[in-house]
């Protein structure tokens, strides 16, 4: 399996600000839950066209986030085709190689995979993002002297390899489903650009 896949990340967390996970050292709280939504603005795995769609994983981080064991449940938008969601799963399991694989390596657990209706905005780099009934954020990024979104670059950990991070904060986060039951503001953000080949 072949795949080519660009598009725009957007994830909150947790976490203070900034997140320690990105750079190897514990949660702030001993355990990180966190919302990762990848929107493919392009892309394709083998044959399969997945242009416009979303894949997101609610996480559970049980504590340092390179030592993996995490407990996920997987949302893909619903317009996502059977042949969509499993080329997608195909990827964000390992089992197409590349960079994904890496990522797929610290997940432990599954709990379930749904198709629900996903809203993903980003206007430059500030986002919104509702996951069904389940999860609610809203994030802007922090900006440098010279108004530039802050970014972060070859961190230990990045759920966009070979792409800057911009660092931001979650005005907002709700995420309702079995085993979260999360509602905060002012916590860590992330969004970022990114492409993926295998």
């Amino acid at each position: 399996m072949a795949y080519n896949l660009e598009g725009r990340l957007l994830e909150v967390c947790t976490c203070k600000i900034l997140c320690p996970c990105w750079v190897g050292e514990d949660p702030d709280f001993g355990t990180c839950d966190g919302v990762l939504a990848w929107h493919f603005d392009k892309g394709s795995i083998d044959d399969v066209d997945v242009t416009g769609r979303t894949f997101v994983i609610l996480a559970h981080i049980p504590g340092n986030i390179l030592k993996g064991n995490w407990r996920v449940r997987v949302y893909i938008d619903d317009k996502a085709t059977e042949q969509h969601k499993d080329a997608l799963l195909k990827v964000w399991t390992g089992k197409a190689g590349g960079p994904i694989a890496d990522l797929a390596k610290l997940v432990g657990t599954v709990d379930a995979v749904e198709l629900v209706p996903i809203t993903f905005d980003v206007q430059g780099a500030n986002g919104t993002l509702k996951i069904g009934q389940a999860v609610s954020a809203t994030l802007a990024p922090f900006s440098g002297a010279t108004g530039q979104p802050t970014a972060m670059h070859d961190t230990i950990f990045t759920t966009i390899p070979g792409s800057p991070a911009f660092v931001g904060k979650a005005s907002t986060y709700t995420a309702k489903a079995p085993g979260f039951d999360i509602s905060l503001q002012g916590h860590n953000a992330v969004s970022g650009s990114f492409r993926f080949v295998a």
